[in-house]
């Protein structure tokens, strides 16, 4: 490592209690700058949930089987998480504006060609491109706010948070509105308002670029292709064959993916192994205490998009109503997003990381295991609240502890690997109910999707002080790629 990036990094380990690490006097405003990225996520979360009250239109629309159109959920789901780790490695490269602005204008192309496409083909196509933009985008997010020292970053990564879990959790009542008033195509095309609001980032455009400069001295390097292959083999395979059953996936196309999933499992084994310095770096996921973070964000994701997922035909069924009035009772919940993300500042000041993270996971199991045992609109909205603010927190929580556990070095690799693993409980959880509602009750199946976050919860228990300290700066480690 440089001179220059010893000196100039200090570890920002979140305290078990007292005053916040002293920040430095040149560090941009984590509220203005945090406000200011919470803005551009906005539309590709709304995107997470919008289009799902919209896909009965799509297929009746385009003529294809119900079960069908879930691709175009999983389409997004599945390159947005393949997609971080990628752009964490760009941003050895770049600087998070420049990964913003192309993360944001992949995000629009794809989305525009989504609500545009004449056949279901196209429409999945254009979710795939739009998911891998929109992974990008928060990859450059999340880089630019955890570069931010002690309490402005927690604060940061808290608006943000809370922006995400709003508007991911209103997507159903705008993907209601936008269906009923302007037709299903508007609804995909939504991610393209983020555009506009990329001019909202321009006069922070100095911070995001210092951020993303000067304080690694990564390699250049070209990407390891076969390490990022091999994971993005597994992750479609799991995916894919976790909604296997509920969009009617033959039989022996099912084995050919099972069998590609487990040959990606044993070739990633194999890459970190023999490629420490691969797509998967060996010294990041052996770091103590990061890849049970990963593991505890994966499964609070899981279990807030899969009570997302269900949630609003629960309360269409309990009501009588549509899309739209399950929107509407829906918001209060959405709301409570804001709140965990103001809060989970003064938590961290009494608590560490560890004991935050096992308080948001219990918050998770208990709201999961609420809506799959009553059947009334208010305990799920309840339900759902407490999964939102499990989900708003957990990932304030855990990206901002993630930089304490890995070597400065190695900061953006991480914080995408880390992204990755949570966006893959994003998609595991809807996956799992969705699969699981073929075989068992509904409520059974988020019954058994409560033991993901229930395994955090055991995990975040478990971790010990130490596991809050990141490697120390002149630790060996190869160049990245």
């Amino acid at each position: 490592m440089s001179q220059h990036t010893r000196q100039g990094t200090t570890s920002q380990t979140i305290p078990a209690g007292g005053a916040p690490a002293p920040e430095r006097t040149d560090a941009p405003d984590g509220r203005r700058l945090g406000l200011t990225l919470g803005m551009l996520v906005l539309p590709m979360y709304v995107a997470l949930g919008a289009p799902s009250v919209a896909l009965p239109a799509i297929g009746r629309a385009l003529a294809v089987p119900f079960g069908a159109t879930a691709w175009i959920l999983a389409a997004w789901s599945l390159t947005s998480a393949l997609a971080m780790p990628v752009a964490g490695r760009l941003l050895v490269r770049w600087s998070p504006f420049q990964v913003l602005v192309a993360g944001v204008v992949t995000l629009a192309a794809g989305s525009l060609l989504a609500g545009a496409g004449p056949t279901l083909s196209v429409v999945i196509v254009g979710r795939l491109i739009g998911g891998a933009g929109a992974g990008a985008t928060v990859v450059a997010v999340f880089a630019a706010a955890t570069a931010l020292p002690g309490r402005q970053r927690i604060r940061a990564l808290g608006i943000i948070a809370a922006a995400s879990a709003t508007a991911s959790g209103c997507g159903t009542l705008l993907g209601g509105a936008v269906t009923a008033w302007l037709g299903w195509r508007a609804v995909l095309a939504i991610p393209v308002l983020a555009l506009p609001l990329l001019l909202a980032a321009l006069p922070s455009r100095r911070a995001l670029t210092r951020s993303g400069s000067g304080e690694r001295d990564g390699s250049t390097g070209p990407l390891d292709i076969v390490g990022a292959a091999v994971l993005s083999v597994l992750a479609g395979s799991l995916i894919t064959l976790l909604q296997a059953h509920s969009v009617g996936l033959p039989a022996p196309v099912t084995l050919v993916v099972a069998a590609a999933g487990a040959l990606a499992a044993a070739g990633l084994w194999w890459r970190v192994r023999n490629t420490p310095d691969g797509f998967v770096p060996r010294r990041v996921i052996a770091s103590r205490g990061f890849l049970a973070a990963g593991l505890i964000g994966g499964t609070v994701f899981a279990g807030y998009y899969g009570v997302l997922f269900r949630a609003p035909s629960l309360i269409e069924q309990a009501t009588g109503g549509g899309p739209l009035e399950a929107g509407v009772l829906l918001v209060p919940a959405a709301a409570c997003s804001v709140l965990a993300g103001r809060l989970v500042g003064t938590l961290t000041d009494r608590f560490t990381g560890w004991q935050v993270s096992a308080g948001l996971a219990a918050l998770t199991v208990v709201g999961v295991l609420v809506v799959a045992t009553f059947t009334g609109p208010v305990p799920i909205v309840v339900g759902t609240a407490l999964t939102v603010c499990g989900f708003a927190g957990a990932q304030a929580v855990l990206v901002s502890l993630a930089p304490d556990l890995v070597a400065a070095d190695d900061r953006d690799t991480a914080q995408g690997l880390l992204n990755f693993m949570n966006a893959l409980g994003g998609g595991i959880g809807p996956a799992a109910v969705a699969g699981l509602s073929g075989i068992v009750p509904g409520p059974v199946a988020l019954a058994v999707l409560a033991a993901l976050p229930l395994a955090g919860l055991v995990l975040s228990l478990t971790r010990r002080p130490a596991a809050d300290r990141r490697p120390e700066p002149d630790a060996t480690r190869g160049s990245p790629r």
